[in-house]
C-alpha cells in the first residue's frame, strides 16, 4: 500500500451540497412516559397523605391502570434502571432536568435500588403495598429496600428490586498535593462520576475472588476496565441490569463527544479498554437494547470522537450484528487489519480522522449483506484479526504443528477417530477448553459424526468437573445439561444444595424447570434430605411444574418448624381438589401469618363452614394482624345469615355510655371492611338501616365513602371477595 505520508488521498467526487440530516433521537413512548410520571406523583402523595386517605386509593388505581396497559401484548415485564438523577427504561435515559422524573429517580436511588422490575400478573394490593414501602424515607425505615431484597421478594413476587453496592467502590478524589493524575487515574468531575456509576452497576452481581482479600481487591481492581468488562460478560443477562449499563453507556457517549482535559482523557482510555475487553456478543446485546437504529448511530458517532481506533472498529462490528449484518464485512476486516498493523511506524494517534470518517460513512450509508460463503468469511476474519503467536516450548518446535481443536474438527468431518484424536481431546480438557469440544459437537454435519466426541465428554464427566469449578459457568453447564437431558436433574440438584447463595441455586432451579414435568420425581426425592431453606425452594420449584410427580404429597411438610416450608406445602396441597378443604383448615389454624394468608386466599373462593367459624374465632381473639383480620371479615360476610350480620355490626357500632344510644366505632380497617359488607349485603335489613344512616351522617369521609362503595357493589349485582 502507498504510504499516506508520501501520497495524498484522492479527492472525492463532487456532489451537490445537501443539508446534513438531522439525527433522530430515541425517546420514550407516550405510554412509558405517562407511567413514570404517574408513579412519581403517586409516591409523592404517599409521602404527604396518611395511609388510609381516599386519594391514595385513586392514585394507586391510576398506576395500576397505566401498568395494565403496558402489559397488553407480548410484554411480560417492565424493567427500570435507576441512576442518581434519571431513569433508564427500554434503553432510553430520561431527562435529568425533568423535576418529576428526577424526584422519582432520587427516591429510588435513596432506597439503594439499582433497578426495578414489574412482572405481568401483579395485583392491585401487591402494587399498593410496594408503593407504600417505597414512599417511606429510608432514614426512617429499618433498612432501605435495596438492602432488604430477600425479604421483599417474599412480600411482592411480581415486583423485583436490584440493589446498589456502595461498599464495593469509593469516589476518586483529586490529589491534595496538586500533582496531575497518573495516566490510569481521573479527577473528580462528571467523567469520573459516570465511570464510577457504570462500575457500580456492573459489579452489582459480581462475586469477589476468594483468593484475594475483599478490601485489597476493591481498592486495586474494582475500577479497572477489565474487571468491569468481566462482570458485564459473566452476568446472567437480567434485562433490568442491562438497562442500567445501557443508560450509563449513552451518557458516557455524550460526555466523550465534548469532554476535554486530563479527566476526559482518563475516561477515554478506560472506555476504550472496556470496549476491547467485552465479548462481541455482549457488546452487540447492549447496543441492541440502546434504542432504535438512529440512537445506535448517534452513540457510535459520539463515542468514536474520544476512543481508540480499535475500540471504534469493535463498536461498529457489534452494531452491525445488532442491525442484522448491515455493514460491509470486507471493509470491516480491512479496517481491523489497518488498526492492528498501521503502515507508518510509531504510536497511532487516538483520533485518526480518516478512519473515523470511514466509520461515519459506514454507519450512515452501507447496508450490504455479506456475499461470501460462511466458511470463506470465517477464514478472512481469522486472517484479519490480531492474534498473539503461541509460545513454543523450544525454538526447534515444528512450525506446522496442528492445534488440537483443528485435529478434532478434521476428524469429525472425515469420520475418522484414533489415538491422536483422543490425545487432542484430552489436551483440550486439561487446558479447561471443553467448551471447544462442545462447539464442535453442536456444529457437526451429522449426529453420527459427533457421537465419538460426545461420548468422550460424557466419559470424562465434564459436567461434574464444571460443577466443581470455583466460579460457576452457568451458560456452559446449561448447554451440557440440555444435551444430556433429564438424567442430569439429580446431579444439578445435588450441586445446587452446595451453594449458600440463593441466587446461584435459583439459576440451577430454572435449568431444572426447563426440563419439564419429568424432573418432578428427582425434585421430590431431594426434599426430605435438604435443609429447611432448600426444602422451601424445592417445594416452590414443584409448584412451578404443570403436574406433580405421581404419589407425591406435601402433607408431611405441614408439620415443619419452618413457616415458609409450611406455606409452600399448603400451596401444593391446594392444587388437589380432594384435599382442598382439609388443607384450608390446616392453613387457617397455622400460627404463622404467611401461612394463614395462603389459607385465606383460597377461602375467598370457597371456604368450608368450619373454616368460617375458625376465622371468626381467630379474628375475635386478635390472633391475626390487621390485613388478615380484614380479609377474614370479608370471607365471613359470604354467609348471608342474621348471625353473620350481628357479628359484623359488632365491628361497626357500639353504645354510648349513658344514653345507651348506638354510635359508630372508631374508623379502622376492620370497621370499614365490615361496614362495606353490611351495606352491600344487608342494605335493606331493619337491623342495619340505622347503622347505615349513622355512617352516612359521619364526619369521616372514609366512612361515607365505604357506604357509597357498598351501594355501588349492590347495584352492580354482586360483592367481590376483596376490595
Amino acid at each position: 500500500m502507498t504510504n499516506p505520508s508520501q501520497a495524498a488521498p484522492p479527492s472525492p467526487p463532487a456532489s451537490p451540497p445537501a443539508a446534513a440530516p438531522r439525527t433522530a433521537v430515541a425517546t420514550l413512548s407516550r405510554e412509558l412516559a405517562d407511567f413514570l410520571v404517574e408513579l412519581s406523583i403517586t409516591l409523592a402523595k404517599h409521602a404527604i397523605y396518611p395511609q388510609n386517605h381516599p386519594l391514595l386509593d385513586v392514585a394507586v388505581d391510576g398506576v395500576a391502570n397505566r401498568l395494565g396497559t403496558l402489559f397488553v401484548g407480548d410484554r411480560d415485564s417492565l424493567s427500570i434502571g435507576v441512576a442518581r438523577r434519571q431513569l433508564i427504561i427500554e434503553g432510553v435515559a430520561t431527562d435529568p432536568l425533568n423535576p418529576v422524573l428526577k424526584e422519582l429517580a432520587q427516591r429510588l436511588h435513596n432506597h439503594q435500588i439499582g433497578a426495578a422490575k414489574f412482572v405481568r400478573g401483579i395485583g392491585r394490593d401487591e402494587l399498593a403495598s410496594a408503593l407504600a414501602a417505597l414512599s417511606v424515607d429510608p432514614l426512617r425505615s429499618t433498612k432501605p429496600i435495596g438492602l432488604d431484597t430477600s425479604r421483599v421478594a417474599d412480600l411482592w413476587p411480581h415486583v423485583k428490586f436490584f440493589p446498589l453496592t456502595y461498599d464495593r467502590l469509593q469516589l476518586i478524589e483529586d490529589d491534595p498535593s496538586g500533582e496531575p493524575p497518573r495516566p490510569d487515574q481521573m479527577g473528580a468531575g462528571r467523567a469520573t462520576q459516570l465511570w464510577i456509576g457504570l462500575a457500580r452497576a456492573a459489579l452489582v452481581s459480581d462475586t469477589s475472588n476468594p483468593a484475594t482479600p475483599r478490601a485489597e481487591q476493591d481498592e486495586s481492581t474494582a475500577l479497572e476496565p477489565a474487571t468491569v468488562a468481566r462482570a458485564i460478560d459473566e452476568h446472567q443477562r437480567e434485562e433490568a441490569y442491562d438497562q442500567v449499563i445501557v443508560g450509563y453507556l449513552l451518557q458516557i457517549g455524550e460526555e466523550l463527544k465534548t469532554a476535554e482535559g486530563p479527566e476526559a482523557a482518563g475516561l477515554q482510555r478506560r472506555v476504550s479498554r472496556l470496549v476491547g475487553s467485552l465479548k462481541e456478543s455482549t457488546l452487540a446485546r447492549l447496543l441492541e437494547m440502546g434504542g432504535d437504529k438512529a440512537q445506535r448511530r448517534k452513540f457510535l458517532l459520539d463515542a468514536s470522537q474520544g476512543i481508540t481506533v480499535e475500540a471504534v472498529v469493535d463498536l461498529v462490528k457489534a452494531a452491525s450484528a445488532a442491525e442484522g449484518q448491515t455493514v460491509s464485512h470486507s471493509m470491516l476486516r480491512m479496517l481491523s487489519k489497518l488498526a492492528h498493523h498501521p503502515s507508518t511506524g510509531g504510536v497511532r494517534p487516538k483520533a485518526d480522522p480518516a478512519i473515523r470518517d470511514v466509520m461515519r460513512r459506514l454507519v450512515d450509508d452501507w447496508s450490504l449483506s455479506d456475499p461470501n460463503p460462511e466458511a470463506y468469511s470465517k477464514a478472512l476474519e481469522s486472517m484479519s484479526s490480531l492474534r498473539t503467536a503461541p509460545e513454543k516450548a523450544s525454538l526447534n518446535a515444528v512450525p506446522t504443528e496442528v492445534e488440537p481443536e483443528r485435529l478434532v474438527q478434521i476428524a469429525i468431518e472425515v469420520g475418522a477417530m484414533g489415538p491422536q484424536i483422543r490425545a487432542a481431546m484430552v489436551d483440550l480438557v486439561k487446558a479447561g477448553r471443553a467448551e471447544v469440544l462442545l462447539d464442535l459437537v453442536e456444529r457437526a454435519p451429522s449426529v453420527e459424526a459427533a457421537t465419538p466426541v460426545w461420548e468422550f465428554l460424557k466419559s470424562e464427566r465434564i459436567l461434574d468437573v464444571l460443577l466443581e469449578m470455583p466460579r460457576v459457568d452457568m451458560p456452559l453447564i446449561t448447554r451440557f445439561s440440555k444435551r444430556m437431558g433429564i438424567e442430569t436433574a439429580t446431579t444439578l440438584l445435588s450441586a445446587a444444595a452446595v451453594f449458600e447463595d440463593a441466587k446461584t441455586r435459583t439459576q440451577f432451579y430454572d435449568l431444572i424447570q426447563s426440563m419439564g414435568d419429568e424432573a418432578g420425581a428427582a425434585i421430590a426425592d431431594r426434599i426430605a434430605v435438604s435443609t429447611p431453606a432448600v426444602q422451601r425452594e424445592l417445594l416452590g420449584l414443584l409448584g412451578r411444574l404443570a403436574a406433580l410427580p405421581s404419589g407425591f404429597s406435601a402433607r408431611r411438610f405441614l408439620d415443619s418448624e419452618e413457616a415458609l416450608v409450611r406455606r409452600e406445602a399448603v400451596r401444593l396441597l391446594l392444587r388437589n381438589p380432594a384435599e382442598r378443604d382439609e388443607t384450608t383448615m390446616s392453613a387457617l389454624s397455622d400460627p404463622d401469618d404467611r401461612v394463614v394468608f395462603a389459607g385465606l386466599t383460597m377461602a375467598q373462593e370457597r371456604c368450608p363452614p368450619a373454616g368460617i367459624n375458625l376465622i371468626k374465632q381467630r379474628v375475635d381473639r386478635g390472633e391475626l394482624d390487621s390485613q388478615l383480620r380484614t380479609m377474614g371479615i370479608r370471607i365471613v360476610a359470604q354467609q348471608h345469615t342474621p348471625a353473620t350480620l350481628a357479628w359484623l355490626l359488632g365491628f361497626v357500632v357500639t353504645e354510648t355510655q349513658w344514653a345507651r344510644r348506638p354510635k359508630l366505632r372508631q374508623s379502622t380497617p376492620e370497621m370499614l371492611a365490615a361496614l362495606s359488607m353490611v351495606v352491600a349485603n344487608w342494605g335493606s335489613d331493619p337491623a342495619a338501616v340505622n347503622v347505615i344512616r349513622l355512617a352516612e351522617q359521619s364526619r369521616d369521609p372514609e366512612v361515607r365513602a365505604k357506604v357509597t362503595h357498598g351501594r355501588r357493589l349492590t347495584s352492580a349485582g354482586g360483592v367481590p371477595t376483596s376490595e
